[in-house]
């Protein structure tokens, strides 16, 4: 691990995109900021699509984060609702990747476990546990971007372990870990 890089957390969503971005410095982690894209005032999901995946490159152009960590959608019984957060999920995948910045995608319960110990953790607790980790003032009314901020946190403690994470460092390395993905 280098001596100072940026992470970008994203929680993914069409309502709401959660964000938060760490610094690392000599093995320490800094709060930058925390926020969310509020996008329920657009009736057009493609619409929603295209702000997140701006939204995604306007945050890599202006901290230059080195990777980015993403939460993955969950499992839920709703088709249609998983299809939009994988959407939304991919899009802003899409944007990392076009400006060649690493992703890692994680579980919410890898993300709940690496913060608070516990994969079953609520919102307000890992809220909390950013909190007192990261010295944060006050918490957001909404906690989609305290989301955010749990998978880049997630991803610091994660340096360097395999398991159960996807990577990609660019199209290339996505489309040869997922040849089921692309049609020729």
């Amino acid at each position: 691990m280098s001596e100072e890089k940026i992470i970008l957390g994203i929680d993914p969503g069409t309502t709401i995109m959660g964000f938060g971005l760490i610094r690392i410095s000599k093995k320490e982690m800094q709060f930058i900021q925390m926020h969310e894209l509020h996008l329920k005032k657009y009736d057009n999901h493609f619409l929603k699509l295209q702000k997140i995946f701006n939204r995604t490159l306007e945050l890599i152009d202006e901290f230059h984060p080195d990777e980015i960590a993403i939460e993955a959608p969950f499992f839920g019984k709703n088709v249609q609702s998983m299809l939009k957060l994988g959407r939304a999920q991919g899009v802003a995948m899409a944007a990392g990747l076009s400006r060649e910045v690493a992703i890692t995608e994680y579980s919410p319960k890898k993300i709940k476990m690496a913060i608070t110990g516990n994969g079953n953790a609520s919102k307000e607790q890992v809220a909390k546990m950013l909190q007192k980790l990261l010295q944060i003032k006050t918490l957001p009314k909404n906690l989609d971007a305290t989301d955010g901020l749990a998978a880049a946190v997630c991803h610091f403690y994660n340096q360097g372990k395999m398991i159960n994470k996807k990577e990609y460092s660019g199209w290339s390395a996505f489309v040869n870990q997922n040849p089921n993905k692309v049609k020729s």
